[in-house]
């Protein structure tokens, strides 16, 4: 549990109390064994706890000034011992309560490493498969979620921006992607995703990146969080799309004739999108 200036219950309209002045976060980390199969790091919580002998997340009261990504990451290394490693933050749902809300920040570890209980609040550490999940006592607040946030942890939206075509509108290549770097940082507001996709609801989303471009073309710097890909106009940025493992996917271009369409779970959108996306709040992070 933090000591920072987060720590404090807060009463609910219906009189529940939750732990955390500015609200809380937890992470819902998610490694696949080597056949695959997805298992879900979990948390028993100790028998003292507010609902303790559940599983749930590490996780507990954010900061002031503190995003629910930096706060569960914290949380987590205050709760678990074991090296965190390499993840991929692919999400953020939130519980909302008027005065009170909880992040859990979906997030994928390159390996499945050993972890075990780092401080007296966790009576366990251990990775669970995902189709046995709900066979544990469960945190009631995590048991309600938890067939959404899986829904989700399943399918890693990809942007795919088509540079040759986008950046007319957007900028130079090299302002380009750094704007795509920032959206990779701050994610994607679940209420800019087109209603159609297919999609769990989430707070905000944290796409996987593509920049297609020429060729022929000269490369800018790198921008971490941003894959540059190959291509030539908007059919190879689709191209590109279709290509990402079935997962859903949006490709942003200028060209009239394609925005608006959909294909095989690609949705088309034009430049404008990109640029209300880079003007918006980004704090939801």
């Amino acid at each position: 549990m933090s000591a920072g200036d987060g720590d404090g219950w807060v009463f609910l309209p219906d009189g529940t109390r939750r732990w955390g002045r500015y609200g809380a976060s937890g992470l819902l980390l998610c490694g696949r064994d080597v056949a695959g199969i997805g298992h879900i790091l979990l948390q028993h919580r100790s028998w003292w706890s507010h609902h303790g002998n559940t599983w749930g997340l590490p996780g507990g009261a954010l900061d002031s000034g503190e995003s629910p990504v930096q706060g569960a990451l914290r949380e987590f290394r205050e709760e678990v011992a074991g090296e965190l490693g390499e993840i991929t933050v692919t999400g953020i749902h939130r519980q909302e309560h008027t005065v009170w809300r909880y992040d859990t920040v979906l997030a994928q570890a390159a390996e499945k490493r050993a972890f075990s209980p780092g401080s007296a609040e966790s009576a366990d550490i251990r990775w669970v498969r995902a189709d046995r999940v709900e066979s544990l006592p469960l945190l009631p607040a995590f048991r309600r979620i938890w067939p959404e946030a899986r829904a989700a942890l399943e399918r890693h939206p990809v942007l795919v921006v088509d540079a040759h075509t986008a950046s007319a509108r957007l900028g130079g290549a090299r302002e380009l992607r750094a704007s795509l770097a920032a959206l990779a940082r701050h994610g994607v507001p679940g209420r800019a995703v087109p209603q159609h996709l297919p999609q769990a609801p989430l707070h905000r989303w944290f796409p996987r990146v593509l920049l297609a471009v020429d060729g022929a073309a000269p490369t800018a710097p790198p921008e971490a969080g941003v894959e540059v890909v190959t291509g030539y106009g908007t059919s190879s940025a689709v191209e590109n799309a279709l290509n990402s493992g079935g997962s859903p996917a949006l490709v942003v271009t200028r060209d009239e004739a394609a925005v608006g369409g959909e294909q095989n779970g690609v949705r088309v959108l034009p430049p404008e999108w990109l640029r209300e996306l880079s003007v918006s709040d980004s704090q939801g992070t």
